[in-house]
């Protein structure tokens, strides 16, 4: 099925790893080469193992986007650089909403675009922390649906 968002298995997670890298890139300017290179095999290896990932797919089925979910978090949600602006990432945040009953997110302070996109989603602001997940100095911002 293409146009479609269908939970990822192991064999997509290369696929979804390079929209992971072409998306930072496009977006995480404070990240250092070796930031991302360091990140691109975890990603891969081992944090799309520990989320359900659900990826949209165009119409001729590659992955441009994808949202990763753990609970009632979105711990990742990515879109290809060459498919922003056409409502990927809203769909896979109103299908995780919708479906997976998430309700909070945490997003680099540093990545403004991300930031817009949560609070114009309804999404605001509980919490900051200085490091982020990997003890980094990159601070995230916790966001928490409104009314939720």
């Amino acid at each position: 099925m293409n146009n479609a968002i269908q939970k990822l298995l192991p064999p997509d997670f290369a696929e979804a790893t390079d929209v992971w890298e072409a998306s930072v890139r496009a977006t995480h300017d404070f990240l250092r080469e070796e930031d991302i290179q360091k990140m691109k095999p975890l990603i891969r290896n081992e944090y799309l193992h520990l989320v359900a990932p659900f990826g949209f797919r165009d119409a001729a089925g590659r992955i441009t986007g994808f949202i990763g979910v753990a609970g009632n978090k979105i711990e990742m949600l990515f879109v290809h650089p060459d498919a922003r602006g056409r409502g990927i990432g809203k769909q896979l945040l109103a299908y995780a909403t919708a479906n997976l009953g998430t309700d909070e997110v945490d997003v680099n302070e540093q990545n403004g675009q991300a930031v817009g996109f949560y609070l114009h989603a309804g999404f605001k602001v509980i919490g900051r922390s200085e490091l982020d997940g990997q003890g980094q100095p990159f601070p995230l911002l916790h966001l928490k649906r409104a009314g939720e």
